[in-house]
């Protein structure tokens, strides 16, 4: 089995080649390709992630390269983790907003937009070409934001499955707080990508017994102070959104902390730095524990897990994934990308039966699909326009003049990436 990483040369990747390495069994890799047009940085990180492979008796082979065709002939699965304009654009996808005091990010808001306008004809271009070298691969996109540009594969007819780490972690959080394996809890997860609640918390499996209410009851404080919301909100919402839920029901609050602190992406810039340098020294053998700031927590166990369900491995067989709506939430065009529970098989994946949703979580989920519908318009065909109406669709803007604003300086901080501007 041939599986190629795009982006190999991130600081993420030895956290993945650790889960290739320890979960071997669920996925038999016998070749990785890390590809990376930054070359010195790609050689650091492949020469760990070959000591890591050795360290743990991997026999498989693991090859880097910058040709990205070369990289992804043959693969079986090719995993998209890249991020186009480095931190530097993420650093601006961070800032500029906070000046219209919207919540600056790099996945929701204006942020989330100037990396999907970044993103998307980047990703098609590299899925036309792992089409061209085997039209059988699966594509993995790991690249925020996720939903988007899932939704932008999925309808130039690749074969993509969208993935995020924010279901699995939550899951060994509760895991822990149960007192059961992770294995044992099944999420009833629910809404698009960075969009999501925890409806149910099942032992066993999808019909098995809900210990939501019994979870919140005698734990609510400590999952309310992970999620930085107030325990009574839980209460009274009786579900457990995700931690990109706190940009909307906290939006001021959050601006106002972001106006007071480094940027997440200086943050990382600095921790990236410092990573690069461990990853150079010949001696280390095993992913550093400064690599769990980073961010990505059990990204390489979503990803085994769904690589390994695709291919036909032993895979989980039910899995949080982002896949096409098709008829899963009613209220949801057919062609929306959702973020559920899917079975997972070589053919492909297919969303759990839900039952009715809440209409409070209902609506931002049919705001946010809007928003999105528009935003991937924006990113295949241009245009300041096209920029305007996302930007005044989305939740976190909604006001004219701020959308104005907004669309000059998302286009004046991205115009070496957008071929129209």
């Amino acid at each position: 089995m041939k599986l190629t990483v795009v982006g190999g040369g991130s600081t993420y990747t030895p956290e993945l080649v650790d889960g290739f390495a320890r979960l071997h069994g669920t996925l038999p890799i016998e070749e990785l390709v890390l590809v990376d047009p930054a070359e010195e940085r790609l050689e650091r990180v492949g020469g760990l992630a070959r000591r890591i492979f050795a360290r743990q008796g991997h026999g498989g082979r693991i090859v880097t390269t910058t040709d990205l065709d070369r990289g992804v002939g043959g693969a079986d699965a090719v995993l998209l983790q890249l991020r186009v304009g480095g931190q530097a654009a993420r650093e601006q996808d961070e800032t500029w907003p906070l000046e219209c005091g919207c919540v600056g990010q790099e996945t929701t808001g204006a942020g989330g937009l100037a990396k999907a306008l970044r993103t998307v004809p980047v990703v098609l271009d590299i899925a036309e070409r792992v089409r061209r070298a085997n039209p059988g691969a699966w594509i993995i996109d790991f690249t925020n934001p996720v939903g988007i540009v899932t939704r932008a594969l999925l309808r130039a007819g690749h074969r993509a499955v969208g993935l995020c780490n924010v279901a699995i972690g939550l899951q060994r959080k509760f895991a822990a707080h149960l007192g059961v394996t992770p294995s044992d809890v099944h999420l009833d997860h629910v809404g698009l990508n960075h969009l999501t609640w925890e409806t149910g918390v099942r032992l066993g499996g999808p019909t098995g017994e809900d210990v939501l209410a019994k979870l919140l009851a005698g734990h609510g404080d400590s999952i309310a102070a992970d999620l930085r919301l107030p325990r009574p909100l839980l209460d009274r919402l009786g579900v457990v959104p995700s931690p990109y839920l706190r940009y909307y029901y906290a939006h001021d609050e959050v601006v106002g902390e972001l106006r007071t602190k480094p940027s997440r992406a200086a943050e990382v810039a600095a921790m990236e730095r410092r990573l690069l340098d461990m990853y150079a020294d010949p001696a280390l053998d095993e992913k550093p524990a400064l690599l769990a700031e980073r961010g990505g927590a059990y990204y390489s166990e979503a990803a085994v897990d769904l690589a390994a369900g695709l291919l036909g491995g032993s895979g989980s067989p039910y899995q949080v994934v982002n896949a096409y709506n098709a008829g899963t939430l009613p209220f949801l065009p057919d062609d929306a990308v959702i973020e559920v529970q899917a079975t997972v098989g070589p053919t492909g994946v297919t969303p759990l039966p839900l039952p009715p949703v809440d209409p409070l979580l209902a609506g931002l989920m049919a705001n946010v699909t809007a928003y999105e519908d528009l935003a991937l318009d924006a990113a295949l065909r241009g245009g300041r326009d096209r920029v305007f109406r996302a930007l005044l669709a989305h939740p976190l803007i909604g006001q004219y003049a701020y959308a104005d604003t907004l669309t000059d300086r998302l286009i004046a901080h991205n115009r070496e990436h957008l071929t129209w501007a």
